[in-house]
């Protein structure tokens, strides 16, 4: 697919990146002219300096041939222009803006059909949904759902006291009586698709694949909890967490944020009535003490500096062992150091912004057989959880699982089949209209014949 990229922000950069590494034709612009070289050059990639709004522009960046304009500049308003050139100068070019403002957050149906956009993405919005969906189920680190919420795929870690400790992966069933999938295990620097012979360990973080009821009993088997917060502190009191507490709010969990702005607190107060809004300065030891971080069930650090972020939650964790804690982080130069700390569930943004992006591309693709219809990336990346739906000319069609040469590092987790969950084994086959959930470390994957070794 040819794509261009308007914007060579955080989230520009990382789309481009991932984009590309994909085999689409990106072409990025910026009026930056260093940002549109480094990118070009770092990903290969062909770059075009000035404003995305303009129609030469758009017409140099090659609108007539594209498939797709995504539009992520610092500007909702021309995000939305640029989208609107693409419709009018391209070829049936399909457009995607990035839109940040709230005032707009009650409009964004009226956007999207009015402008015959195909996605309209809110990262403030879609972060704090992140977060919420962690709250509800404090245990796991990250939840994502498959087959219209039949699924959920969730990750968690091993406590010291854990009777999964020592545990081999094949003895689960028979010692826990309940049926669910490991489909990775990150152990350190490492990230095992495992086998039925790996031993659990303490600290690994696990995935699981299971059913919503499912899960929920492998969880009260393990001993860990289950049922939504109680209450939670906010640190910041951005856009994002305006929107978090609103969600939050209404699942009647009680809100409390923390920031040092009195005319942002007297407007969150304007805004969220139900919510308890702190002036003060969230930094301050005392003032989270004085407010009760080490009574809250829960900790959500958003404020705009990544070290603070990181800080406060490991104060959090000192005074509160069993406070559930987000972290929010901008800067993942040093992702890999930051999750070897001591902290619970660590979103970042930018992340979340183009995964639901890429999520669409890969749509987009409609490959021979089947296509992705759902797309999650795990462990920083590095691992891809994918669902497919089979159609009838899949080439896998029907053939036992045993007798396909599947490729290294891959897992299919499970297989939807007519409302029944089925843990597949060698003799179970794919049919027609079943949902089939992959996990693997090889990335781009498109259509599920991309499971089989090339010959």
């Amino acid at each position: 697919m040819k794509i261009i990229i308007v914007g060579c922000g955080k989230v520009g950069a990382t789309l481009a990146e991932q984009l590309s590494n994909e085999g689409n034709d990106i072409v990025i612009v910026d009026k930056d002219a260093e940002k549109v070289q480094d990118i070009s050059n770092a990903c290969d990639i062909m770059g075009v300096v000035g404003s995305g709004s303009s129609h030469n522009v758009q017409l140099e960046a090659g609108i007539r041939e594209a498939n797709l304009l995504i539009a992520v500049t610092g500007s909702d308003e021309l995000n939305l222009l640029c989208c609107l050139i693409a419709k009018k100068a391209g070829n049936g070019c399909q457009t995607i803006a990035r839109v940040r403002n709230p005032e707009y957050s009650q409009e964004v149906r009226f956007i999207r059909e009015e402008l015959g956009m195909a996605m309209v993405i809110n990262p403030e919005q879609a972060a704090a949904s992140e977060m919420a969906r962690i709250l509800r189920f404090p245990s796991a680190i990250k939840i994502e759902t498959f087959a219209n919420g039949h699924i959920e795929l969730l990750q968690f870690r091993i406590g010291a006291n854990s009777v999964l400790n020592n545990m081999r992966i094949a003895d689960m069933g028979a010692k826990l009586h309940c049926e669910v999938l490991v489909c990775t295990v990150v152990r350190g620097d490492q990230v095992i698709i495992p086998d039925g012979n790996v031993v659990l360990q303490e600290r690994d973080i696990v995935s699981i694949v299971a059913p919503p009821k499912m899960a929920s009993q492998f969880f009260k088997k393990i001993k860990v909890q289950t049922d939504q917060v109680r209450d939670t502190l906010i640190i910041g009191g951005s856009t994002t967490a305006y929107y978090l507490a609103k969600q939050l709010l209404t699942m009647g969990i009680d809100v409390k944020i923390i920031d040092k702005n009195r005319e942002r607190c007297e407007e969150l107060s304007d805004l969220l009535p139900k919510a308890t809004i702190i002036c003060g300065e969230g930094t301050d030891q005392d003032v989270l003490m004085e407010e009760g971080v080490n009574w809250m069930d829960s900790f959500v650090t958003l404020t705009d500096v990544d070290e603070e972020n990181i800080l406060l939650s490991l104060f959090a964790k000192e005074h509160a062992p069993k406070i559930k804690s987000i972290t929010k982080v901008n800067n993942t130069t040093f992702d890999e150091v930051i999750n070897k700390l001591d902290l619970d569930s660590i979103i970042y943004p930018k992340y979340v912004t183009a995964e639901y992006i890429v999520r669409y591309v890969r749509a987009m693709k409609n490959t021979i057989g089947s296509n992705v219809e759902t797309l999650y990336r795990l462990v920083n990346n590095r691992v891809e959880a994918l669902e497919f739906v089979i159609r009838q000319s899949s080439p896998i069609l029907d053939i036992p699982l045993e007798k396909l040469s599947l490729k290294k590092n891959l897992l299919i987790a499970s297989i939807y089949r007519d409302g029944v969950l089925i843990m597949p084994n060698g003799q179970d086959v794919m049919s027609i209209g079943d949902k089939v959930i992959v996990v693997t470390t090889n990335q781009g994957l498109d259509d599920i014949s991309d499971i089989v070794k090339e010959r």
